[in-house]
């Protein structure tokens, strides 16, 4: 057996959540899971069909994206992976997927506005669209690339990963991350829903105003604040 067993079935275990979330078409997205006492983190193949995926069949690569375990080419995205992975140490997993709402936004090069307290429940502010990128970025090291223009973003905006576990690309579509595989997922289908929301929302009235500050305040402090009263001890 793998000494990376644990992360490969937390890998594929949550990569299939994606297909039954209805957040992914195709081979439209991956999820990588990290361990970070052996300096490696697992992430699904590249352009393998969800239906076909086996827990064997997860690779294995170090930080810089080089392969450790595998027969399989991994993620065309693994780069953008490790790179978040270096430089956000308090990350476990991370999702990228094509999901049709969130993708929207960020074809559209716009930040989604907090409008409502589902998603205050989960963030204060707008989920971030960072810009798209410049040519020289694309025409370099693309993936890694993405990965940079992802921490310049959230660098420029003073935004902290621990609290917004959540992004856009502009052109491209959404990251998200989380301590665990199950949370960044989570965050993955929130993004999405919140998202579609918005969107409606827009559509319903193209003037529709921000929540108000009261109303964020209270609905994320009551999930997440020192005195937080929601769910169960």
């Amino acid at each position: 057996m793998s000494q990376y067993q644990d992360i490969k079935e937390s890998c594929f275990e949550a990569n299939m959540k994606l297909p039954q979330l209805g957040l992914v078409l195709f081979t439209f997205g991956n999820v990588s899971v990290v361990d970070r006492q052996k300096g490696v983190f697992a992430i699904k193949p590249s352009g393998v069909p969800y239906e076909t995926l086996k827990v064997e069949d997860i690779v294995i690569v170090d930080f810089e994206a080089n392969g450790v375990e595998g027969q399989m080419r991994p993620s065309s995205d693994t780069k953008t992976h490790a790179v978040l992975y270096q430089h956000w140490e308090g990350i476990g997993a991370i999702v990228h997927t094509h999901s049709t709402y969130a993708t929207a936004w960020a074809q559209a090069q716009m930040d989604i506005p907090i409008l409502g307290t589902t998603h205050a429940d989960h963030l204060t502010v707008d989920v971030p669209c960072a810009p798209p990128m410049s040519d020289e970025m694309i025409k370099g090291n693309y993936e890694k690339e993405t990965g940079f223009q992802i921490l310049q973003d959230f660098e420029k905006r003073g935004y902290d990963y621990k609290e917004v576990e959540m992004v856009l690309l502009g052109n491209h579509a959404p990251f998200t991350w989380g301590k665990t595989a199950d949370k960044a997922v989570y965050n993955s289908a929130v993004l999405e829903e919140i998202a579609r929301m918005a969107y409606l929302s827009c559509t319903i009235n193209p003037q529709v105003p921000r929540l108000k500050d009261a109303l964020i305040d209270k609905h994320y402090e009551r999930k997440h604040g020192k005195n937080a009263y929601y769910g169960q001890e």
